[in-house]
């Protein structure tokens, strides 16, 4: 039996010859379902390990990051880290390394998922393609769960763990001629809260709704935006927010003359844009964990706490993300990337169906997808409408329109809404490979700008 990851930490922390060393060791398990046609196709488990050292001789780093280390490996890697930093020039983020702090489980076995994640989840897959199969639609997608077990430990006497479980479900459905399609998703720590049933019951409705097709021009239309596209515009927005870049002038963030925006109303909406690693279904890392130094990371920050922090608070730019470093040069709050991101509107939002409901004419999109940014200083960014954008009427969805290109900015969307709905969890579509935790109303727009039609089904 190997070392175990806390082992590995503390030898790599012993071979060091650095002035400063962090470790982190990162053990990632994964189980997966994949189904296409209403039939199970494949399912799987996989295990994975990651050793990072990174050290530090006086403002030099090195950091060496490798996938399966063995024990008689582990003095290669930490030599390689430590000669880097001797050869490095001074860190412009050079910092004392964060005070010592224990996590109360740190001695504790990784944790570990397996194929019986899905025992409850299963089943009812099962349920849902009958029903699938019985109403004449075929059903494909995947479920995946990946727990990952994260040690950092530093030569200042951190010890700290972290054990995020990341669960997500897509979900697509489609006619027997393969003309009609329509997607859902949902994120989940642990699939006991999916509900298989009232997934496929949504597609099922939207299926319908695509037997009626209407074409319609290029345009700018009144448009309700569902929380997972919400989550995928906001989410691109909460990348683009860092302090130093802003700083330097190079984003929406900037404010001309110098400094940044915060502080600015971004809407006359009293929304609030945050993230909290304790907000309940969407926990995260309660510390910074960072393999390596970006504008907007530093691995001098590694195992600085996090708490509650607001990016919009009633309607004006709160805060950017940032480091120990860049807070210097801005004058701001230290405000470190969370893993989560959470929208909120004024109380009482309506549900989607009720903002339909009280809907003369638009367009209900269903989700984005090829998002690319065209213009930094405003955010612009351009993609495509994906799985269904139905039309509107007197309350009531009427039929499927063709696809289009969009071209719009997240923070103009903030400034021109004039509705936000009630916030529940959901699932980026086009993100979630990379960020799945969070909580997103839906929006309604009176001039979304599509700017083309696509082919794009």
């Amino acid at each position: 039996m190997g070392a175990t990851p806390q082992e590995m930490v503390e030898r790599a922390l012993a071979l060091s010859g650095a002035d400063g060393c962090v470790v982190i060791a990162d053990e990632t398990s994964t189980a997966n379902l994949r189904f296409a046609g209403n039939t199970l196709t494949t399912n799987g488990v996989a295990r994975s390990a990651r050793l990072t050292v990174i050290s530090v001789v006086g403002e030099g780093v090195g950091v060496v990051s490798r996938a399966a280390v063995r024990e008689d490996q582990l003095a290669d890697v930490v030599t390689a880290a430590d000669r880097a930093a001797r050869e490095a020039g001074p860190a412009e983020d050079a910092r004392e390394l964060v005070a010592a702090a224990e996590s109360p489980d740190w001695a504790e076995p990784p944790a570990t998922t397996s194929i019986g994640v899905f025992s409850r989840f299963a089943p009812a897959l099962g349920e849902a393609f009958a029903a699938a199969e019985a109403g004449g639609r075929r059903l494909y997608g995947f479920a995946e769960h990946t727990l990952t077990s994260t040690f950092v430990g530093s030569s200042a006497g951190l010890r700290l763990r972290h054990d995020q479980p990341t669960g997500r479900l897509e979900l697509n459905a489609k006619s027997p001629d393969m003309k009609r399609s329509a997607w859902t998703g949902v994120a989940t720590r642990d699939f006991s809260d999916v509900d298989v049933a009232a997934l496929d019951s949504s597609l099922a409705q939207r299926l319908e709704w695509a037997k009626v097709r209407i074409d319609m021009p290029a345009g700018r239309y009144e448009t309700l935006i569902p929380p997972t596209a919400v989550a995928d515009l906001m989410t691109y927005m909460y990348w683009s927010s860092g302090a130093r870049d802003a700083a330097d002038g190079r984003t929406v963030f900037s404010k001309p003359g110098g400094g940044t925006r915060v502080g600015e109303a971004l809407t006359s909406t009293p929304v609030r844009l945050y993230s909290d690693p304790a907000a309940e279904g969407i926990q995260c890392a309660p510390f910074v964990i960072a393999h390596a130094s970006s504008r907007e990371t530093s691995v001098f920050d590694n195992g600085l706490p996090l708490a509650a922090t607001d990016w919009v608070a009633g309607g004006k730019l709160a805060g950017l993300r940032q480091t120990r470093h860049s807070a210097e040069l801005t004058g701001l709050p230290v405000t470190p990337a969370i893993d989560n991101l959470i929208m909120t509107g004024p109380e009482g939002g309506r549900s989607l169906e009720e903002m339909i409901a009280a809907t003369s004419r638009g367009l209900l999109l269903t989700c984005l997808w090829y998002i690319r940014e065209v213009d930094p200083q405003t955010l612009l960014l351009t993609g495509l409408t994906r799985d269904g954008v139905y039309l509107v009427e007197h309350g009531e969805v009427v039929g499927e329109v063709n696809n289009f290109r969009f071209n719009e900015s997240p923070v103009d969307l903030l400034a021109r809404m004039t509705e936000v709905g009630a916030s529940r969890q959901t699932l980026p579509r086009e993100w979630n490979d990379y960020f799945t935790r969070t909580v997103m109303p839906a929006m309604r727009v009176p001039d979304f700008n599509m700017s083309t039609v696509s082919q794009a089904s």
